[in-house]
């Protein structure tokens, strides 16, 4: 894929994500994590981005992921490859290799042009699944699942999916054939307005009720149109979160990019106390559930 620092005509510039930070309405419990993340360098010469991309970021570096991470109070996170680099994955990986203890990642990979040594390299440093991306150009697409899922089987690791469920249906069942496990970003987009498709609503619950698929409770101000309708996704995350509470994870979605406003972290956080208003279920979905998905 070709890599260039010049966006295609139709990119949209990001702007960058509010700071300073401060904690959230509740008590963060100790080790929690922040699942969903991307970090992207300033050096745009030796880090280049793909021309194929749908969205140009400023600089979010590593640097500033940790003190975000401090600032909320969040013990770990997991990286997320974003789209912009296609498969180049040497940023995310050079995080990776510098915070083992705290900090994991899902990568974007050719599965013709990845090795067996280079994947097993992403292992060790703490790569724990591929991310398929059907939303977004520059990532990697639906197309390749079933050859991703073969060759990620001998290190246990999950495919993360980014689509729109009420546009996927029938995808669905292929996807429960995988054999591998399943993870699905930003609560499968299903939007809350002007009300959630039903029949998309009930085929996500089942699976993870069924099939013990994984939803990230993330990217709520992806789902309306206005930062002030967040509220209108409480009711998909709780019905999410009681289909099957041991496989929800919460994610920041930080920096926040290619999006109309720019929300504040905090607030996103500080929603999990009205998604999960239990603090046992909160310590599952903030703690145990990654430790278990990443293998902290």
């Amino acid at each position: 894929m070709s890599v260039s620092a010049l966006p295609s005509a139709d990119t949209v510039d990001c702007p960058a994500p509010f700071s300073p930070l401060h904690r959230p309405t509740f008590s963060v419990p100790a080790g929690a994590c922040d699942t969903h993340a991307h970090v992207i360098s300033a050096d745009t010469a030796h880090f280049p981005l793909t021309s194929d991309r749908s969205y140009t970021p400023p600089a979010a570096p590593e640097h500033a992921y940790l003190a975000m991470l401090d600032a909320l109070g969040l013990a770990r996170g997991v990286l997320v490859q974003p789209s912009i680099y296609g498969t180049d994955n040497r940023y995310m990986r050079d995080v990776l290799s510098r915070h083992p203890n705290r900090l994991r990642g899902v990568a974007v990979i050719d599965a013709d042009l990845t090795s067996d040594a280079d994947l097993e390299a992403m292992h060790k440093q703490g790569i724990r699944g591929v991310r398929i991306n059907a939303l977004f150009r520059g990532g990697v697409g639906l197309e390749t699942m079933e050859q991703l899922a073969m060759r990620i089987a001998p290190f246990g690791w999950h495919i993360q999916f980014l689509i729109d469920v009420s546009r996927a249906l029938e995808l669905l069942p292929r996807i429960g054939r995988l054999g591998c496990g399943v993870v699905i970003d930003h609560m499968g987009y299903l939007s809350p307005t002007p009300g959630p498709d039903v029949g998309a609503m009930k085929a996500l619950e089942k699976f993870v009720a069924d099939k013990g698929w994984w939803v990230k409770l993330s990217g709520a101000y992806r789902l309306v149109q206005k930062l002030d309708d967040m509220t209108l996704v409480t009711p998909i995350a709780q019905r999410l979160i009681r289909a099957n509470p041991d496989r929800m994870v919460w994610g920041s979605d930080w920096p926040h990019v290619s999006v109309r406003e720019m929300p504040d972290t905090t607030t996103l956080l500080s929603r999990l106390a009205d998604w999960a208003p239990d603090e046992a279920l909160r310590q599952k979905i903030l703690v145990q559930n990654p430790e278990t998905l990443y293998c902290f």
